[in-house]
Formats: C-alpha cells, sequence, structure tokens
C-alpha cells in the first residue's frame, strides 16, 4: 500500500520556510538595520519622541574617547517607573538583578588602528547625527562601518586637522 507523502512534504517546506523566515529577520541583520538588540530598543521614541539627548544614556561621550554603552542601572533610572511591568523592561530587570550586563551587540564599526575621541568631536560641538545620522529617525540603528573618507571629507569641509598620527592614528 502506496502512502502519501504530500502532508510531510508539506510540512517540511512550512518549517523550512518558516526558518528562513526568522534567520532573515531576527538572526541575519536586515540590509541597512543594525543587528537585532537583545532588548528592542527604539532611538525614535527616546531621542526623537521623548527628546532624551543622547548624553543622558552615553553619558562617557563627553569625557572619554569612547561614548559608552548604557548600564542597566541607566536604563532602570526611568524605567523603575515608567512601564516598569512591560516584559521588555522585566528582562532588563533580570539582567540588574543578576548582576549580568546587557549584551548590547555593536552596530558601528571602525577599523581597530583608529582612535576616535568622541570628546573631542563633542567640544567642537558636533552633532551626533553628523555621523550617526538621524537617530531619532530610527527605531533599531543602521550599523555603519566609519572609513577614512567618510572623516578625511568631513575634516577637510571643517578645516579640521588631516595630519594621521595628530588626529586619529595616535
Amino acid at each position: 500500500m502506496r502512502q502519501n507523502r504530500t502532508p510531510i512534504l508539506l510540512i517540511i517546506g512550512c518549517l523550512a520556510l518558516a526558518g528562513a523566515f526568522l534567520y532573515l529577520f531576527y538572526v541575519q541583520p536586515q540590509a541597512g538595520i543594525g543587528a537585532p538588540q537583545p532588548i528592542p530598543f527604539s532611538h525614535r521614541l527616546h531621542a526623537g519622541v521623548k527628546r532624551i539627548a543622547c548624553q543622558f544614556c552615553h553619558s562617557y561621550v563627553g569625557r572619554s574617547r569612547h561614548p559608552g554603552i548604557p548600564p542597566v542601572e541607566k536604563c532602570l533610572f526611568c524605567h523603575q517607573y515608567i512601564i516598569a511591568r512591560h516584559p521588555q523592561i522585566l528582562k532588563e530587570h533580570r539582567y540588574f538583578d543578576t548582576g549580568t550586563p546587557t549584551p548590547w551587540r555593536k552596530v558601528n564599526y571602525l577599523p581597530e588602528h583608529v582612535l576616535f575621541n568622541h570628546q573631542r568631536h563633542i567640544r567642537k560641538q558636533i552633532a551626533c547625527r553628523q555621523c550617526h545620522g538621524k537617530i531619532e529617525a530610527m527605531d533599531r540603528i543602521a550599523g555603519k562601518r566609519f572609513k577614512m573618507g567618510f572623516c578625511i571629507k568631513c575634516h577637510k569641509r571643517k578645516g579640521a586637522n588631516v595630519g594621521c598620527w595628530l588626529a586619529c592614528h595616535s
């Protein structure tokens, strides 16, 4: 007696399509959009709608070479009271309660030999959006691979130093 394999093949096909969908939209970053984050943070909501300054969360940006990834305590400063029972905020509480840093995924990349100094740029009143784009309009930040040409064009436009060892490679 011959069995009909159509239902089994249909199920296998659906599972394969579901797996491909999950990979493309949740594991593999979408074209022009940065890596999915452990907590879906919206810069559009926080920096755009709520108008929270970049430096509030990235508090080291004005006094360090690095902007600093916000620690879990910074998120809970507000979310201890605002939508405190939301599932994603409860997830943030679990990171805090276990002493685990939120495993944010890097979205902007510089070559290892470049020593970009955020502090210098903030002091010169260079707006974050000049390099990072309109963050306040993005839910998930579009990742960027910064290359020397991008920086050189800006430095020339602003009459800033373009000496290799004095500017970026020191």
